[in-house]
């Protein structure tokens, strides 16, 4: 995986903002941000997963992007205050640096190295939501659950998920019936070894038989993007050395 948003921050510049993060625990089902309400932090993710979740007005949901740790969650902030546009939730425990909003816009509005990962990661989500969207509209169910499983694989680098059938019911916006459906059918294939009390084992070659393209294409995409922003951050990087050392010498 990529490495982690906050540590390329931290890496690329000068910018004394790390006082203000602290590292938090994500619990499990913890609800990190509501539709509607104020961004008051940013959460840049070490481990765990996190899932972007649209709340309709009868009530169903469904997430639109998953984030580990080569991403962050409320970074739009930078763009000013404004409500959430999804509801988010840790489908995964682990551990986060958080910071107050209001921290990280200042920070943003200072370094260049930030703001050009920040576009990265917004360039990286874009990927997810375009993609996502044809898939909810062209794919099967059936593949687009192996899809989602896939993606919560690839942020937490285990083959034991820690999700329920509740839980994935959410992120595909379908009866809980249907995903009791579906998960039996992979079982049946071997793409899912065992799932009991809230923990999906999988097999993931079997299970990336059974997803539709979409995945393999969001991760190559999004690892292509990574790749160019750290090429390109280390030219800004030396650039930005150059300038000090210039002003240092005047």
């Amino acid at each position: 995986m990529v490495t982690a948003f906050w540590q390329h921050c931290r890496q690329q510049t000068s910018i004394c903002w790390c006082p203000q993060l602290k590292t938090v625990a994500l619990d499990q089902d913890a609800v990190l941000s509501r539709v509607g309400n104020q961004i008051e932090h940013v959460f840049f993710p070490h481990s765990g997963a996190i899932s972007l979740m649209v709340d309709m007005a009868n009530g169903k949901t469904v997430a639109t992007a998953a984030v580990g740790r080569e991403g962050a969650v409320g970074i739009l902030s930078v763009l000013g205050p404004s409500p959430s546009a999804t509801t988010t939730i840790v489908r995964a425990a682990g551990t986060a640096s958080r910071i107050p909003a209001s921290q990280f816009h200042a920070a943003f509005n200072r370094s260049p190295a930030i703001r050009h990962a920040v576009q990265t990661h917004v360039r990286a989500m874009l990927i997810q939501f375009q993609l996502g969207a044809a898939c909810n509209a062209l794919h099967p169910v059936e593949a687009r659950i192996a899809r989602w499983l896939l993606h919560f694989r690839d942020r937490i680098d285990h083959d034991v998920l820690p999700l329920t059938q509740e839980a994935l019911s959410e992120i595909l916006g379908v009866r809980r019936t249907t995903v009791t459906l579906l998960i039996r059918n992979l079982r049946a294939s071997g793409a899912i070894r065992s799932d009991r009390r809230g923990q999906i084992e999988i097999d993931r070659s079997r299970l990336a038989a059974a997803a539709c393209e979409c995945h393999g294409a969001m991760h190559l995409e999004v690892e292509q993007i990574f790749s160019m922003n750290t090429a390109q951050s280390r030219v800004l990087a030396v650039a930005a050395n150059a300038v000090a050392e210039s002003g240092d010498a005047m």
